[in-house]
């Protein structure tokens, strides 16, 4: 008998915030890390394509109203904060229950991983080879201190690589026993 997927065994929990509606305005800190922690962006080409990629983020027509705040792209992982200006959409558009919602955060983190990846593997001819882990983990930012103390991470963690190498470790783990 074939493994199938088993909802038992297979259930999916959500590191997201129950109930918030991630097309809400706000600062969000996202850190997306690369496939088993792998250091694919300490090579220069693929660094470039995960920079530029990231950068024309707000020219994506889902992600008009997105700006971008702080961000580095380490060997094996980003930190960036995407800013949600405002709610864009027809009143009424229905927010899925499952899936991707239009114009939200996961949309557009979700959209950024499949560019990069497909582009990566266009560059190393290797179709399908996976770039990242699965999910991301992101903060809803709450107040301007803490805002702040997050672009002060961000820009410090190319400094303290070998200190962050212990916290993504950590971070990883945590995605990990969340599923996502």
């Amino acid at each position: 008998m074939g493994r199938g997927y088993d909802p038992a065994k297979h259930r999916r929990r959500s590191i997201r915030l129950k109930g918030w509606d991630y097309r809400t305005p706000g600062a969000y800190f996202v850190t997306i890390c690369t496939y088993q922690q792998q250091c694919l962006f300490a090579d220069a080409r693929f660094r470039e394509i995960a920079e530029l990629t990231w950068r024309l983020i707000p020219e994506q027509p889902h992600a008009v109203h997105a700006q971008l705040d702080e961000w580095v792209v380490m060997p094996n992982h980003l930190h960036g904060i995407v800013i949600l200006t405002s709610v864009i959409g027809e009143e009424g558009d229905p927010v899925p229950e499952r899936g991707a919602t239009p114009r939200s955060l996961p949309t557009i983190i979700g959209n950024y991983k499949s560019l990069v990846t497909r582009r990566i593997n266009n560059v190393r001819r290797t179709p399908g080879r996976k770039v990242w882990q699965r999910g991301y983990y992101e903060r809803i930012v709450r107040n301007e201190r803490e805002l702040e103390a997050i672009r002060r991470y961000i820009r410090a963690n190319p400094d303290r690589w070998a200190e962050d190498r212990e916290n993504l470790d950590s971070l990883v783990s945590k995605m990990r026993r969340s599923g996502s």
